[in-house]
C-alpha cells in the first residue's frame, strides 16, 4: 500500500498530465497562479482519501485545511470556512478503506466546490470547473495507486 509520500508524487504528476493534456487540447491557457493553485488542491485530492486513518498524509490534508480555514475567516469568508469544516469531518464517520476510497465519492466529495460557488454567490461554472477536475484528478490517482479499479 503506498504511503503518503507517493500519493503526493502520483497525484502532482496526474495533475501536470492532465494540465499538459488540456494545453495541448486547447481547453487551458496556463496562469501562473491558477496553476499553482490547482496542484495544491489536486494534492489534497489525493491524499483526502487517507484521511479517515491516522497518517502522515492526514496530518498534511489537515494542516493544509486549516490554513485555508485561517486564511477564509481572516479574509471574513465565515460561511466558507464552515462549509470546509463540515466537509473536512465527514471521514471521520467511517471505517479505513470504505466510502473514501470508491470511485462515488472521487466525483461527489469535491462536488461542493462547483456548486455552492454557483448557488451562493453566482460564480459561473466554468470557472469552477478546473478546481473540481483538480480534484478529481488527485484523488483518482490515489485511487489508481491503491489498485482500487
Amino acid at each position: 500500500m503506498p504511503g503518503y509520500k507517493v500519493h503526493i508524487s502520483g497525484s502532482f504528476v496526474a495533475g501536470i498530465l492532465v494540465l499538459l493534456g488540456l494545453v495541448n487540447i486547447g481547453l487551458y491557457v496556463i496562469d501562473p497562479e491558477q496553476v499553482v493553485a490547482l496542484l495544491v488542491v489536486c494534492v489534497l485530492g489525493g491524499l483526502f482519501p487517507d484521511i479517515d486513518t491516522d497518517s502522515k498524509g492526514k496530518r498534511l490534508f489537515y494542516s493544509g485545511m486549516l490554513m485555508l480555514a485561517l486564511a477564509l475567516i481572516y479574509l471574513k469568508h465565515f460561511q466558507w470556512a464552515a462549509y470546509l469544516g463540515v466537509l473536512a469531518m465527514l471521514p471521520g464517520v467511517s471505517a479505513h478503506r470504505g466510502w473514501t476510497h470508491t470511485w462515488w465519492a472521487m466525483l461527489l466529495v469535491p462536488m461542493p466546490m462547483l456548486i455552492l460557488p454557483y448557488y451562493i454567490y453566482g460564480h459561473p461554472l466554468p470557472t469552477l470547473l478546473p478546481y473540481y477536475v483538480a480534484f478529481v484528478t488527485g484523488y483518482f490517482s490515489h485511487l489508481f495507486l491503491d489498485r482500487e479499479f
